[in-house]
C-alpha cells in the first residue's frame, strides 16, 4: 500500500511558516511559499526543513513567534516517508485531493444533507448519480439511453409476439343495429 501525503496540507503549513517569515502585504511570501512547493516536488523535505528551523534559530525568534515555523517543520519531518512526490508522480499517483475532496463534497454532501431530506441507501445512490450525470454534463446522452431501454424492456420486449399483420374487422349479421 503506498500511502501519499496530500501536497495542499503540506501547503497550509508552509503558508502558517511564511506568515511568520514575511508581513501580511510582503509580495514575496507567495514566490517563497511556490519555492519550497517545488523543493517538495523535487525530493527535498530534509532540506526546506532544516532551512525554516534555521531561520527560525538565527532570527532568535521567541517560542512564541516560531511556534508556526515548528509547526510546519515538525509535520514535514514526521511525514517524510509519504512525501515522495518524485517517485508519486514519476509513477502517476495523484498528490493533491483537495479538488477531489470538494469535488466530493459538493456533489454528495450539499445535496444529501439539506433540511429534512431522509435517503434509503438505493435512493441515496440513484439521486448521486444522476447528480453526477447532471454535473459532468452527461445526463442528455444518459436520458436518451434510458428512453431506449425503457422502450426495448417496456415495449418492445412485450409485444414482440403480437401478430404483425392485423385480420381486418367482420361485421355480424344480426347485431344490435343490424
Amino acid at each position: 500500500m503506498v500511502i501519499i501525503l496530500d501536497i495542499i496540507h503540506a501547503l497550509e503549513y508552509l503558508w502558517k511558516a511564511a506568515k511568520v517569515r514575511f508581513a501580511p502585504d510582503d509580495p514575496q511570501a507567495a514566490p517563497w511559499v511556490a519555492e519550497q512547493i517545488e523543493g517538495l516536488l523535487h525530493g527535498q523535505v530534509t532540506a526546506i526543513v532544516r532551512s525554516l528551523r534555521r531561520w527560525a534559530t538565527v532570527r532568535g525568534l521567541s517560542p512564541k513567534q516560531r511556534e508556526p515555523i515548528d509547526q510546519c517543520t515538525t509535520y514535514l519531518s514526521n511525514h517524510v516517508p509519504y512525501l515522495n512526490y518524485p517517485d508519486y508522480l514519476a509513477k502517476g499517483y495523484p498528490i493533491a485531493t483537495g479538488v477531489i475532496e470538494g469535488a466530493c463534497r459538493y456533489l454528495v454532501k450539499d445535496r444529501m444533507e439539506i433540511t429534512g431530506a431522509r435517503w434509503g441507501l438505493e435512493g441515496g445512490e440513484a439521486v448521486l448519480k444522476l447528480r453526477a450525470l447532471v454535473i459532468n454534463g452527461d445526463f442528455d446522452a444518459y436520458w436518451a439511453f434510458h428512453e431506449t431501454q425503457e422502450y426495448q424492456r417496456n415495449h418492445q420486449a412485450t409485444f414482440a409476439e403480437m401478430p404483425s399483420v392485423r385480420v381486418p374487422l367482420k361485421l355480424v349479421p344480426g347485431g344490435k343495429n343490424g
